[in-house]
Parts: structure tokens; C-alpha cells; sequence
């Protein structure tokens, strides 16, 4: 129901401020951008993220078939069973729900989003066979996706690739405060997932693969930071990619081991990857459209100016809030706040305050409205619950502590 309420308010605020500008400013082009801006939107999420998912989804569903059928996330399942049981008590210990959401984790962990979105959407499916109300988002499903968009990255190769390209002296330089914000980020999304579905985190297993998980990130960063930036992009290119393809080449002997015809397998998956591709289009149109519709209309900079003459009330020093446009922008688009970030690091520098904080909130998490679009559109929910309050909220908290 909150879906509902959301995607109409972009609506309904997005005329309102239209009809303002026009009333009041004289605007009489205002109208004319919010329209065109419909179809451009409408346009975006077909061409431009439907069915290029097409492609990348029909390979990694067909090499998860072959997984399946050769019981490499069974393995996968019964491996992070314990853990995921607690987090995940409606799901089965071997269930391969369990191996498929470790391997969207583990993709999102080294930033490798093309093949994280795949696993997370068989995952999701998997998760849907589980759920005795398919119309309404289970809580297994609601903890799976508010974990997914805390976007839990060690890496934000992207980010530092555009510091560089824009000048920055070292665009290395948020690289630990990108992962102890999305770190944070996460903590805070299991935590509040957990008191809200009363599940105890206070237990030795729970606690114990924490730990690893936390070791294994300040290793990475104390491996990395105070390296030469080229040296930190190579490093995680090449390790991230390495990794990747030693998942496809592991999942493809496991699949020769146990005698798994291989091709008829792999076709037999990869069908469902364009018939997923084409359920979520009218999802990702209404959510995209309405997200366009706000942005377009100047919401989003009414919004902004209005915290900016509140904060300045107060007294509190207000340089920060002209990052604030890629931190309220981020849940909504992530191509919208990436093209405000680099915006503002051009205006104001990359090196400056402004310049550093846009790039700390821009990795900070993911696009909440899209995800919860995609993912829940993916197996036809209609009821998110409390999936989105409570993935802004996480959201709030990750981004306020990078400012800190």
C-alpha cells in the first residue's frame, strides 16, 4: 500500500509545483517539459534498462539452471544455512533461495551490479514460491530487499573513475568513507529489519559471521587505502572480474562433475530471463514516469531550497546542504543523483567539501523505489508493507553518518 501512496504523491506533487511555476513564475514552458518528460521516462525504462537486462539476465538464469541441476547452491545453501536461517526463518536451511541471495550479496559486495541483479531476482522468485500470499511481500522477501538496497560495497570503482576523470588530486580519497556508510547503512537495515520482525541478532551464530563479515571489509580497507589510485582500480577490477569468472567457470565443471547436460540446461534457464525481463516493464514505466514527473517539474529543488532556509534558522553552518540534491535524489534515481554529483563536483570542485560529500552520498546506497520496482514487480506483489519506510530510513542514518 505505501508503493500505492508514493507513486501518487510524485504525481499529485509534481502538477501542484507545475501548476505553481505557471501561476506564479509565469512559467509557461513548465507543462511542456513535464509532458515530454513522461514519454522520455516511459522511454528509459524499456530501452534502457528493460531489455538491456534481457540479455544479462537470460545468461546468469541460464548458468544458475545449470547450478541448480548440478547442486553447486545447494552447497552454496547448506554452507550459509545456519546464518541464513536466522536472518530467514520462514526459509528451508537447503532451500537454494538461501545460495541465490548469497550470490547477489556477494556480487553487490565487489560492485559487480550486472551479475547482482540476475541472482537477485531468481532470488526473489524463490523466495515468492515460499510465500503463502503472493499479492503481499513476505517478511523474508521485505529482509532480502532492504538488505539489497542498504547496497553493501567494498569497492565504488565508478565513483573514484569519475573523481579522476573530473581532476580530483586523489579520487581514492572516498574510498573509506563510502564503505563505513554503506557499512553503517547495512547494519542499520538488518537491525531495524530484525526488531521489526522480532528476530534476535544476539545469538553466537548471527554474531559470528558478522564478525567474519566485518573482519573481511577492514582487511580490504586496510589492504587498499593509501594505495595510488590506478593501483586501487586495478586491484578491483581485476580481483572482482576474477571472481566472477571463477563462479561461471566453478558452476560450469560442478555442471560436467554431475553429468548435467550443459547446453540443454543452460536454455532451458535462460528462457525465463527475457519473460522477466518483459514482467517488469510495466512496474519500472509507472515508477520511473513518476520519479521523471517530480524531478522534471522542479520538486526536487523546491524541496532542496526549502531545507536549506529551515537549516539556516538554526545557525548550523548549511555548505553541506548543497549536497543535499544527490542524497534525496539517490533513493529515487540513481542516473539522476549520478548526473547531480558530477554536477556539483564540476561547480563547485572535486576536491572541495561539496565535491567529496555528493561522491561519500552517491555511494552511500541504492535506488530504493527502483529496486523495490523491480524486484516486487519481478514476481508480481502488490504490497511492499513496510519495505520502503524502513529502507529510507537505513538510508537516512547511513548517509547522516558519512556526513559525520
Amino acid at each position: 500500500m505505501a508503493l500505492n501512496y508514493i507513486w501518487v504523491a510524485f504525481f499529485v506533487i509534481a502538477f501542484f509545483v507545475a501548476l505553481a511555476k505557471l501561476i506564479f513564475l509565469g512559467d509557461t514552458e513548465i507543462f511542456k517539459i513535464l509532458v515530454e518528460g513522461l514519454f522520455d521516462s516511459s522511454k528509459t525504462a524499456v530501452m534502457d534498462i528493460a531489455l538491456p537486462l534481457a540479455g544479462v539476465m537470460t545468461f546468469f538464469l541460464g548458468l544458475l539452471n545449470i547450478a541448480e541441476k548440478a547442486g553447486v547452491i545447494n552447497v552454496i545453501a547448506r554452507l550459509i544455512g545456519p546464518f541464513f536461517h536466522k536472518l530467514f526463518p520462514e526459509v528451508p536451511r537447503n532451500h537454494p533461495a538461501n545460495g541465490q541471495m548469497i550470490m547477489n550479496f556477494s556480487a553487490n559486495l565487489l560492485g559487480l551490479d550486472n551479475a547482482a541483479t540476475p541472482f537477485g531476482l531468481k532470488a526473489m522468485q524463490s523466495l515468492q514460491e515460499l510465500n503463502p500470499n503472493k499479492d503481499e511481500a513476505s517478511n523474508a522477501q521485505i529482509m532480502f530487499a532492504v538488505l539489497h538496497t542498504s547496497g553493501l560495497t567494498v569497492i565504488p570503482l565508478s565513483i573514484m573513475a569519475q573523481r579522476a576523470i573530473l581532476g580530483a588530486q586523489t579520487p581514492a580519497d572516498i574510498f573509506i568513507p563510502c564503505v563505513i556508510g554503506t557499512y553503517v547503512t547495512t547494519v542499520v537495515a538488518l537491525t531495524a529489519v530484525a526488531l521489526r520482525q522480532r528476530i534476535s541478532l544476539l545469538n553466537p551464530t548471527v554474531l559470528g559471521w558478522l564478525g567474519v563479515i566485518t573482519g573481511f571489509i577492514a582487511l580490504a580497507l586496510w589492504a587498499l587505502s593509501g594505495r595510488p589510485k590506478e593501483e586501487v582500480e586495478t586491484i578491483s577490477k581485476v580481483v572482482g572480474n576474477l571472481i566472477l569468472m571463477v563462479i561461471i567457470l566453478g558452476f560450469l565443471l560442478g555442471g560436467l562433475y554431475k553429468k548435467v547436460p550443459l547446453f540443454e540446461t543452460f536454455v532451458e534457464g535462460a528462457k525465463g530471463g527475457f519473460e522477466t525481463s518483459v514482467r517488469i516493464i510495466p512496474y519500472l514505466v509507472g515508477m520511473l514516469v513518476a520519479i521523471g514527473a517530480f524531478r522534471n517539474a522542479g520538486a526536487m529543488t523546491f524541496l532542496v531550497d526549502g531545507l536549506k532556509y529551515v537549516i539556516g534558522l538554526t545557525g548550523v553552518n548549511t555548505d553541506f546542504t548543497d549536497a543535499l540534491p544527490v542524497a534525496l535524489m539517490k533513493p529515487l534515481s540513481g542516473s539522476g543523483a549520478r548526473a547531480l554529483m558530477i554536477d556539483a563536483m564540476k561547480q563547485f570542485g572535486p576536491d572541495s567539501f561539496v565535491g567529496r560529500l555528493v561522491c561519500i552520498f552517491q555511494g552511500s546506497a541504492d535506488t530504493t523505489f527502483y529496486i523495490v520496482a523491480l524486484y516486487f514487480g519481478s514476481v508480481g506483489i502488490k504490497n511492499s508493507r513496510y519495505t520502503i519506510p524502513l529502507c529510507l530510513f537505513a538510508d537516512l542514518i547511513g548517509e547522516k553518518a558519512e556526513w559525520n
